[in-house]
């Protein structure tokens, strides 16, 4: 008797964490204008612009001018298909990229993609806390042990106690304080040759050197990152309970619409060209106050911030703000969708909509990531600023097998149906990987040539 009340209270405390979701399912209804379906793209987006993707656009800023802004141009189209992948599979199936993974591959596929995520999230959180805790300690002092344990002891708190989407709409407001680059690029005290800039975002601008080649690396790494992979299907799940398509993944009510469809791209696109645009006037701003003045060399958060002291003494306020800002966002996408990943491959019980006692192993493993990541910052010394640049070499280097495993997917009609990748999204994806790949070969190459 005691087990059927035991059962009996699970079902109830699953059916209020789903009607709590669903508060705010109405903003998805398909009647509405598209602003106010923006979601799991616009997040990643904004999450993309992470810890991690400010100091890799700084150091591309500050060390190349110019010269890297036609990786924007790039990496637009490139993202919006990469990503719009993930998000049309989680809308399809309603299931995460491990699930898929799980349910139609081999499990070699699924536990080497799981374990590169881990990887690679791993380090990317370490460098994250690393320049958000250095950061801290530049404004307010203090030292940076002491605010790398509040950071990570705050970030896994928040997670665990408030639901994500109230913890996510405030974080949005933060990352607000990174719009200070839109404006440093167009102060009237600073110069910038437009024209120049024009035909920088137009035409590619190459260097054979082991320094350019990693700046390559890392910005489509750290633009094009497995973590949103797994995070915006994951995400595109929540969005279809909330909404109430499904009760809990896997379980949707009816087949997927056009119009969720065309939802799906409309906010993927929207997202990635945010964040690309967020990008370029970081690289502007860095460009014409840290480049234009030999300053190439960054290796701290103060370092990064001087791009900002055009603003004046808010300079490095507002460089805090936004580093704390997309960091508390940043990581939350890298530990969560490490927990989509696991929980769907080991069949746990998942989702941010669900208390942490519904879902102790997800919340668990969020917790655990998190972790790993802060104690990596007690092993070896390194400047915060280039631990971002070669997180995001990581992200580069994991990526390409991820993007072909997608391509797989996207054109399986037993898990999409007959809403197959166009020639143009296979082309541009399969370009994406090998264009990922070379990129490495050649950083490989380099190394080794000026090594010996």
């Amino acid at each position: 008797m005691e087990s059927d009340d035991d059962a009996m209270r699970e079902v109830i405390e699953d059916i209020e964490d789903l009607e709590e979701a669903r508060k705010s399912g109405d903003d998805h209804a398909e009647n509405l204008p598209i602003w106010r379906k923006l979601g799991p793209g616009l997040v990643t987006g904004i999450a993309d612009d992470d810890p991690s993707g400010i100091g890799t656009y700084s150091i591309a800023g500050a060390q190349f001018g110019y010269g890297l802004l036609w990786l924007a141009t790039l990496c637009i189209p490139m993202v919006i298909v990469v990503q719009e992948m993930c998000g049309r599979i989680g809308s399809i199936t309603g299931e995460g990229l491990a699930a898929v993974i799980k349910a139609h591959y081999p499990r070699w596929m699924l536990w080497g993609a799981v374990t590169l995520l881990f990887v690679a999230n791993t380090i990317n959180i370490w460098a994250d806390l690393n320049v958000m805790a250095d950061s801290a300690k530049m404004l307010f002092g203090g030292t940076f042990f002491f605010w790398l344990t509040v950071i990570t002891i705050l970030t896994i708190v928040l997670l665990i106690r408030i639901p994500y989407r109230v913890y996510v709409h405030y974080l949005k407001w933060l990352c607000l304080a990174l719009l200070g680059y839109v404006v440093v690029a167009f102060l009237p005290a600073l110069h910038h040759d437009w024209g120049k800039i024009l035909q920088s975002l137009l035409i590619p601008h190459w260097e054979n050197t082991p320094g350019y080649l990693m700046a390559v690396v890392g910005y489509m790494g750290t633009t094009i990152s497995p973590y949103c992979f797994f995070w915006q299907a994951g995400e595109t799940v929540e969005e279809e309970i909330s909404a109430g398509a499904e009760d809990e993944p896997g379980y949707r009510y009816k087949p997927v619409t056009e119009g969720e469809i065309r939802t799906v791209r409309a906010d993927t696109a929207v997202g990635m060209i945010t964040s690309q645009l967020i990008a370029v006037f970081i690289i502007l701003s860095t460009a014409a106050t840290l480049h234009a003045k030999g300053a190439t060399n960054i290796n701290t958060a103060q370092d990064a911030a001087r791009a900002l002291l055009p603003l004046g003494n808010s300079a490095y306020w507002l460089f805090t703000f936004g580093i704390l800002g997309a960091g508390l966002l940043g990581i939350p996408t890298l530990a969560g969708s490490a927990a989509y990943a696991l929980s769907e491959a080991l069949g746990w019980r998942y989702g941010l909509y669900r208390r942490f006692d519904r879902a102790r192993g997800f919340y668990v493993t969020i917790s655990l990531v998190i972790l790993f990541g802060y104690f990596l910052n007690f092993f070896g010394s390194i400047s915060p600023v280039k631990g971002l640049l070669y997180a995001a070499i990581l992200n580069g280097i994991a990526a390409p097998p991820l993007i072909v495993l997608l391509l797989l997917i996207c054109n399986n009609p037993k898990v999409v149906g007959d809403r197959r990748n166009s020639l143009v999204s296979n082309l541009i994806g399969g370009l994406t990987a090998l264009i990922l790949a070379v990129a490495f070969a050649l950083l490989c190459w380099g190394g080794f040539s000026s090594g010996s």
